[in-house]
């Protein structure tokens, strides 16, 4: 079931713009509504002003319906097993439960699965917090 978000998610590295890191990443998200929704970073001169794979594809996912993380791929094509930075973890987070399955792939495919809570245990919880 990962190995189609997985290509989703090379897919969408594709439409990266990082002319300035030369560091595309591509993500895929499976939402609750059964969907794919994907994501490539989008970098701006004007730094920190871009933005990531990972919020680029939740907000595709926001945008599309969808309302919560069921698992998600990343890619990126200079590093093997790219987790999501900090900023992201906290981001997915937001739409995502302590199980959800975070699939890190390198050029063949997925190698490495996290939960979000290994990725991130001791995020900000929106059922304490809002």
């Amino acid at each position: 079931m990962a190995h189609d978000l997985f290509e989703a998610a090379r897919d969408a590295m594709k439409f990266a713009h990082a002319p300035y890191s030369k560091f595309p990443v591509g993500a895929a998200i499976r939402a609750d509504d059964g969907r794919i929704y994907t994501g490539a970073n989008i970098e701006n001169l004007s730094f920190p002003q871009g933005w990531c794979a990972e919020p680029t594809a939740i907000g595709c996912m926001i945008m599309g319906g969808g309302k919560k993380i069921v698992e998600m791929a990343v890619i990126a094509e200079k590093l093997a097993l790219c987790p999501p930075c900090g900023g992201c973890r906290q981001k997915i987070s937001e739409f995502a439960s302590a199980d959800t399955k975070i699939y890190l792939c390198d050029e063949v495919g997925v190698q490495k699965i996290m939960t979000m809570d290994e990725l991130l245990p001791l995020s900000f919880k929106t059922d304490i917090l809002g």
